[in-house]
């Protein structure tokens, strides 16, 4: 299969990776909030794992098996508690567990920089679990699992996505953030931005989880907390040196690539839903 799909133009690996791509989430989100939540929580550990390898290429010594389980924790502890399984206060579960990862540093003999790498540790369950709870927190508010709240963030995500793709692709001219990435352009995030317009008036007539000034809102703050996410991830990736995060996703990179706008668009969407919705 990987065979045929390197044989293909990159368009058609990325159409092909994002058709069987957006079938598994749908069916993952829809049919259950516990199949929901154990997809975002594989997503999650692996793309920690992708981050925590490029950490090793820079020369940096991150506790990764451990730094993941962490983050599969918080993912697993916010859903039980937003669920109301358990209780709010076993959030504070969460402390111990991550300070063990100054216990176990305190064993590594051969570790030359154990603080520079402990930040790192906690760098990758803040930067790619956090938002990953996140979401679990804002698909179950009031202890109700919402999968079309969920799905109408990931539309706008990926309409911003491709809209700013191909208007990149076809009008770009000016550059948005050369220093950090060169490809991107002002007329690919304005038809990014276009494109997330059009799907939030969709969402704003059939979703009724949100009301239309609310879908509005989130278009907004996805377009922009997506493209910083996106950025982000770059100047990541260009401190190392690297063009994708990985080739995990035919077409698309690793599943760094492919969540970066998600990871800094959630608490932003979180924030604003938990206070004004």
């Amino acid at each position: 299969m990987k065979q045929r799909l390197a044989k293909m133009s990159n368009l058609q690996q990325r159409v092909i990776a994002a058709v069987v791509g957006v079938l598994v989430i749908f069916f993952c989100i829809w049919y259950q909030d516990w199949t929901f939540a154990l997809l975002f929580c594989v997503i999650s550990a692996l793309t920690q794992l992708e981050f925590y390898r490029l950490l090793g290429l820079d020369g940096f010594q991150p506790l990764t098996v451990y730094g993941t389980i962490v983050g599969c924790f918080v993912c697993a502890l916010a859903f039980f508690i937003e669920k109301r399984m358990i209780g709010f206060d076993n959030y504070f579960l969460i402390c111990p567990a991550a300070s063990m990862i100054f216990l176990i540093k305190l064993y590594k003999k051969r570790d030359m920089k154990p603080f520079t790498n402990i930040g790192f540790t906690f760098l990758g369950i803040i930067y790619v679990a956090v938002p990953f709870a996140l979401l679990i927190v804002l698909a179950l508010r009031g202890g109700t699992y919402h999968p079309t709240l969920i799905l109408g963030c990931l539309l706008l995500l990926w309409a911003s996505d491709i809209g700013a793709y191909f208007a990149g692709t076809k009008f770009g001219r000016r550059k948005l953030f050369e220093r950090v990435s060169p490809k991107k352009s002002w007329e690919g995030a304005l038809g990014g931005a276009a494109a997330a317009a059009l799907i939030a008036l969709g969402l704003a007539f059939y979703a009724p989880e949100l009301r239309p000034w609310q879908w509005y809102c989130v278009g907004a703050i996805i377009v922009v907390t997506g493209t910083y996410g996106d950025l982000v991830e770059s100047l990541f990736k260009r401190s190392i040196a690297i063009k994708d995060s990985g080739s995990s996703i035919p077409g698309h990179g690793g599943f760094l690539d492919r969540f970066d706008g998600l990871l800094l668009a959630a608490p932003f969407i979180t924030t604003f839903l938990k206070l004004f919705a």
